[in-house]
């Protein structure tokens, strides 16, 4: 008899505002991770920055005006996001810069990988990425 009451208090808590609320905080949680993943990425080109720090100001959007205008007016968002997010397009010199450190990442990561799967697994990714990043996203005129 305690079970469905339990889920009915469960129930009610997630769509009322404490869901909302925690929701909330969720977000920005993921956000700040992301960011500081991002940041993290600058010098260390085994993460990559520009998605991290897209996936940042989604969450801040979500979350907090706050934070995303504070994210906005940041030298990292304009180095790294801005180009992208505004005008969903990438400049030739950017492409060659990222496909430079994919290829170089993932050929690193291929060859020291042990099984033969992981290694068909990582050219595959490595094939896509490069489609997507050539034929997909378009050239920023410059």
């Amino acid at each position: 008899m305690s079970q469905p009451l339990l889920g009915q208090c469960c129930r009610l808590e997630m769509s009322g505002r404490i869901g909302a609320v925690s929701l909330k905080y969720v977000y920005i949680t993921v956000g700040f991770i992301s960011l500081g993943l991002g940041i993290i990425g600058i010098p260390l080109p085994i993460l990559p920055t520009t998605p991290f720090l897209l996936l940042a100001m989604a969450c801040f959007a979500k979350s907090s005006q706050r934070f995303e205008d504070w994210l906005h007016g940041t030298k990292l968002y304009q180095t790294y996001v801005a180009d992208y997010r505004e005008t969903k397009s990438i400049s030739k010199k950017r492409k060659k810069r990222i496909i430079l450190q994919i290829y170089l990442l993932m050929g690193i990561s291929i060859y020291l990988a042990p099984l033969w799967f992981v290694k068909l697994g990582l050219l595959g990714l490595t094939i896509f990425i490069s489609y997507y990043l050539f034929k997909v996203i378009p050239d920023k005129e410059e």
